[in-house]
């Protein structure tokens, strides 16, 4: 590429890209003159303004940008998809600085701050380069961004053996799941000769059709297997409560979240533009009649093996852990359903899951480190120490179990509907069962909050930024708890609801 065709290209829109990149490079370089004596926090606030303006530039993308911009042979787009999802990255970034803000300022669990919050920066800006990657290359570069940026975030309380072997178990579990997802991939740009996901859902139909109908099957199956490790669904799980157990907690809520979605933005974005064109020699679209039925499996392993793990665990971050994995499970259903609605029901779902997640994640957070223990007994008696606290983590809870008056409750409802729509009566069976599973253990932290005796009765003390995680997220949860249209109307109107993928229209069933 020369000179005059990079300058040719109206970089504007990659602002919020270049504004991530500027903020996590100009940190790492401040840090190093900034004397022993000044706190590191200054570090997380200045990321703090960077996400804000990454913020804003995205939203000026979200109302000037009506068709997809591409950059350098379509390798990078800037269209709907990306924007939904960026925004639902910076949010969550937004959150998990406010928690490591009230998380580190005793200096106790992360010594090196600096690295911490610009490894945060170099994470998301992998997460942002995954959802607007339309290139297998690039798709790679930003997950192996997002995942090393992971991995020493993981590890970064160095004096903490837990932390240590999660940090291990984590580079071996992805460094497994990374190559198995090159493996796919490598069936995959040998069948086509392209890299380019729109060059490939051009022609992989021809290699289908020409005698290579089961290695176009294989490379799904072996690409979906390695980015089972990025969502944490079955069977690349096992990883999920060691990480989230070992890492420090806002580390934990960024993987469950931030992490979590920019996996199914690569998901939404590979296999959707990759494969769901994919015609048989009768005409059959091949992702409905024998791609989607892997996912489904996925997707029920995934409610069962989640809920039901998530019964035996008393550490609270193993439970959140063992639920994340179910509720990723969830998200996997409009995947397997396909109706018009699956964008919007995804991204509203994901919305409420960050939510919930960061909320509780705070109070997670503040109770753990209070008690100095990670036992569910931690909060015993918290609603006579903290009644707000106490009645924010319900609503969460509620969200997560799918109960109404939340915004979870909503979430689940259009992806059962959806399921419903399509005649997944297993699946739909599945989601209920799981549902009434999750109850047992989520209503066991209000059993602890309201009905135990705590082992102190004096007043939780609730840092600013933490509490401000808190109402921010409670609020939301149960105003969209009442009124979703909102949420689904700004999702209608401002990302096309359309979303073709490529040029192939979503089947509505």
């Amino acid at each position: 590429m020369g000179a005059i065709t990079i300058f040719s290209y109206n970089w504007s829109y990659l602002l919020p890209e270049f504004t991530v990149l500027g903020f996590a490079t100009v940190l790492s370089l401040l840090d190093l003159f900034l004397g022993k004596h000044v706190k590191r926090s200054l570090i997380g606030w200045l990321s703090l303004i960077g996400i804000l303006l990454a913020g804003y530039f995205v939203i000026h993308n979200v109302m000037t940008v009506k068709d997809p911009v591409s950059y350098m042979a379509d390798m990078f787009r800037v269209d709907h998809f990306g924007n939904a999802f960026k925004l639902i990255f910076l949010g969550g970034m937004a959150f998990t600085l406010l928690l490591s803000l009230a998380n580190n300022r005793d200096n106790d669990e992360v010594s090196h701050q600096s690295e911490y919050y610009y490894l945060l920066l170099t994470g998301l800006l992998g997460a942002m380069v995954m959802a607007s990657s339309a290139d297998m290359i690039t798709l790679f570069v930003g997950l192996e961004l997002l995942s090393l940026s992971s991995y020493v975030l993981v590890g970064l309380r160095k004096q903490s053996i837990q932390s240590n072997e999660s940090a291990m178990k984590y580079v071996v579990s992805g460094g497994i799941a990374t190559a198995v997802t090159l493996f796919g991939m490598s069936y995959l740009y040998g069948l086509t000769g392209a890299t380019n996901l729109f060059e490939i859902s051009q022609r992989v139909t021809e290699a289908y059709s020409s005698g290579y109908s089961f290695l176009v099957i294989l490379s799904f199956v072996f690409i979906v297997a390695g980015l089972a490790f990025k969502i944490s669904v079955v069977p690349n799980h096992l990883w999920t409560p060691d990480v989230y157990q070992g890492a420090p907690t806002p580390v934990t809520a960024f993987l469950a979240v931030v992490s979590k979605a920019a996996g199914f933005a690569l998901v939404f974005r590979f296999l959707f533009t990759a494969y769901i064109g994919l015609v048989g020699p009768n005409g059959e679209r091949v992702f409905m009649s024998e791609m989607s039925w892997y996912l489904s499996i996925i997707a029920g392993l995934s409610m069962i093996i989640g809920n039901t793990m998530a019964l035996r665990q008393t550490n609270v971050k193993r439970m959140m852990a063992y639920s994340g994995v179910a509720q990723a499970g969830y998200l996997l259903v409009p995947f397997v359903t396909l109706t018009q609605l699956f964008f919007e029901q995804s991204l509203f779902y994901l919305f409420a899951y960050l939510l919930v997640s960061f909320g509780a994640f705070a109070v997670i957070m503040i109770v753990t480190k209070d008690q100095k223990t990670e036992d569910i007994k931690a909060f015993a008696g918290l609603y006579h120490r903290a009644p707000f606290v106490a009645i924010a983590m319900t609503f969460f809870l509620l969200s997560l179990a799918g109960i109404p008056i939340s915004a979870g409750f909503f979430g689940k409802f259009y992806l059962f509907m959806s399921a419903i729509f399509h005649s997944s009566y297993v699946l739909s069976g599945i989601m209920i069962a799981t549902s009434v599973i999750s109850y047992f253990y989520y209503f066991g932290f209000i059993r602890q909050m309201y009905m135990r005796p705590g082992l102190t009765e004096a007043k939780l003390k609730v840092p600013g930024t933490a509490g401000v995680v808190i109402v921010i997220a409670v609020l939301a949860t149960i105003v969209f708890g009442i009124v979703p249209g909102v949420a689904l109307d700004f999702l209608h109107t401002h990302f096309n609801p359309n979303f073709d993928f490529g040029g192939m229209q979503m089947p509505s069933k």
